[in-house]
């Protein structure tokens, strides 16, 4: 069975394997700081203005990583009806709001467009991380995920989700990643095809080759507020773009949230490095 690095972190889906879409939950113990990083010319989400750093609210207590589109993001009003049962969020004079940061990809035409995941779809992915965890493959939001979607999709090749976690002494870094990738790949031996670019040059069109988007969330055990977790965010889309070429097109929307369990101290440097490595290897694990 597998298991996510960080102690108190759990992993849920739900799947809809028919129209090749679903949502994946990451329930995060209270008291989780995050920041984010979203880069790319086609993001979709929810709540991330709320993880700038000077804004004022500074925990979350989950994140969903959805397939759908914008349509997508309404499975995150069933994860707060979830996290609004037990009681979590931030306390109100109306009660306790949950914070759920949505990163949404662009599945709509893998499958059938019209079964993006909804409210009841999160709440069941919510309840699902008491469960088996599952953290690689065409699973959850990974449902309807594919790389190389510049060779069309004849020529596409199976994405998904994919995992990995790195360790020095106490500090440890993981991160999930769901890979939706306009561009192929990249394992670091092959030299740059430069047939992907002469695809960017074409004309912009909402077409089967232009549905794309990395998403993922990286987890550390490292004591960090949401200045040092921006930081490792940014660090995160260092990975991506090791691992991915070509990274962050205008047809991509990819975005991490950087989230820090508090822990272990550690320099910010170190945690940033150790991201970048995760986010490398848990996309080119799809590959594998």
């Amino acid at each position: 069975m597998a298991t996510f690095a960080i102690p108190g972190v759990r992993v849920g889906h739900w799947s809809d394997f028919d129209g090749r879409t679903g949502c994946t939950v990451i329930d995060l113990p209270e008291g989780t700081v995050a920041s984010y990083e979203a880069r790319g010319g086609a993001p979709a989400s929810r709540e991330l203005e709320l993880l700038e750093p000077g804004k004022a609210v500074s925990t979350i207590d989950g994140v969903v990583l959805t397939g759908g589109s914008a349509f997508g993001l309404a499975a995150a009003d069933g994860v707060m009806r979830y996290y609004r049962e037990l009681g979590r969020g931030v306390q109100t004079p109306a009660g306790a709001v949950p914070i759920v940061p949505t990163l949404a990809l662009f599945d709509l035409t893998a499958g059938d467009p019209s079964a993006a995941p909804d409210g009841d779809a999160g709440y069941a992915a919510a309840q699902a991380c008491k469960g088996e965890q599952v953290l690689q493959g065409q699973v959850g939001a990974g449902t309807g995920a594919y790389v190389g979607h510049w060779r069309g999709p004849d020529g596409r090749r199976p994405g998904g989700l994919g995992y990995a976690e790195h360790r020095l002494g106490e500090l440890v870094v993981a991160c999930l990643a769901v890979v939706n990738a306009f561009g192929d790949v990249d394992d670091g031996r092959a030299s740059v095809s430069f047939d992907a670019v002469r695809v960017l040059a074409q004309p912009f069109e909402f077409s089967e080759s232009r549905a794309h988007t990395t998403i993922g969330i990286v987890v550390t055990n490292a004591r960090l507020d949401k200045v040092g977790c921006r930081v490792v965010a940014q660090g995160a889309h260092d990975g991506l773009a090791r691992a991915i070429t070509p990274p962050h097109t205008q047809f991509d929307g990819d975005g991490f949230v950087a989230a820090s369990t508090g822990q272990v101290e550690a320099h910010i440097d170190i945690v940033r490095l150790l991201a970048l490595a995760c986010v490398t290897d848990a996309v080119r694990s799809v590959a594998g």
